[in-house]
């Protein structure tokens, strides 16, 4: 009886994304203390629900959260179809034609889905996870379509994990990268989100007027100030400069006899060091002296670990 009713639990929630605990307890006939120890033990399984009380209370359960591609084999959804078909024949009813044609659908797209925008095909996810960043692509897309706020669960650089309802303005496409410019209700002001940092997305059901500003009002730089940043000078092999064009762009970079060079200003931290380094030693550092000098000591430090 227990798994019965949190199964039905989460098929709600998948159908409807908020309810209450009232509604819950009175369909299934449990007590309120009883629901919430079903959410709990649903979350310990690795189904992201939210319970949020206030202006936009209620359980909601993430947008980006659809059931395993495997839940239904191919001949399970044939054979669902194939009852439905049988049924739709007999009964004039709205509702089944409705399932079948979902489950024609959802036939359909069991398979790698990637988010599209108009007329790009958007994969800015990590290998293996093209599928979840593209729901949560989808997700924040809408919102900005139709000004629709939403409640993220999102994980800062610094590892900071909060829970915050933002207005999406706008997405933002940089250096293979997608962002989400957004009204943030926690801090009361405009801050710029990293999708692949939002680990799940839900419509809060409430849609907001949006707001005015302009691109020069878009911090380009997000994470970086004037301070933070370095002028570089590098010197490329020409079997990396396939590479080094894609992370610098091909304006950055010029040919200097039977090599590349580039001169541009980058971050100063660890994760530049960490990219030269990812080139086997086809880009060397020219100039800053103090830069060359952290690449030669992390070099050195992965050599004695092997």
């Amino acid at each position: 009886m227990k798994y019965e009713v949190m199964f039905k639990i989460m098929m709600n929630l998948l159908q409807k994304r908020k309810v209450t605990a009232k509604e819950i307890a009175d369909k299934y006939d449990v007590c309120i203390r009883s629901v919430y120890r079903y959410i709990e033990e649903l979350c310990v399984c690795g189904v992201p629900i939210n319970v949020e009380r206030g202006r936009y209370g209620g359980i909601t359960i993430a947008d980006t959260f659809k059931l395993p591609v495997g839940y239904f084999t191919k001949e399970e959804y044939a054979a669902a179809i194939n009852a439905l078909n049988a049924m739709s024949s007999q009964i004039d009813d709205e509702n089944v034609i409705s399932a079948r044609e979902k489950l024609e659908s959802r036939q359909k797209t069991e398979k790698r889905e990637l988010a599209v925008c108009g007329n790009i095909i958007v994969d800015g996810g990590t290998w293996g996870a093209g599928k979840k960043f593209s729901e949560k692509m989808r997700v924040c897309e809408k919102a900005v379509n139709e000004s629709k706020s939403i409640l993220i669960d999102y994980i800062s650089r610094g590892g900071e994990h909060s829970k915050r309802v933002i207005d999406p303005h706008v997405l933002v496409y940089k250096q293979s990268v997608w962002y989400v410019y957004a009204f943030c209700h926690t801090k009361q002001g405009f801050r710029t989100f990293k999708i692949g940092r939002i680990k799940a997305a839900a419509f809060t059901g409430a849609e907001f007027k949006k707001r005015e500003f302009t691109r020069d009002d878009i911090d380009l730089d997000f994470y970086y100030n004037d301070k933070q940043l370095t002028e570089v000078s590098l010197e490329i092999l020409k079997s990396s400069l396939a590479d080094v064009e894609e992370w610098l762009g091909i304006d950055n970079i010029e040919p200097r006899g039977d090599k590349f060079a580039a001169n541009i200003s980058l971050p100063d931290d660890d994760g530049l060091v960490n990219k030269i380094l990812s080139f086997g030693g086809a880009v060397r550092v020219l100039q800053p002296a103090e830069l060359r000098e952290k690449v030669k000591s992390a070099a050195l430090r992965i050599a004695e670990n092997l």
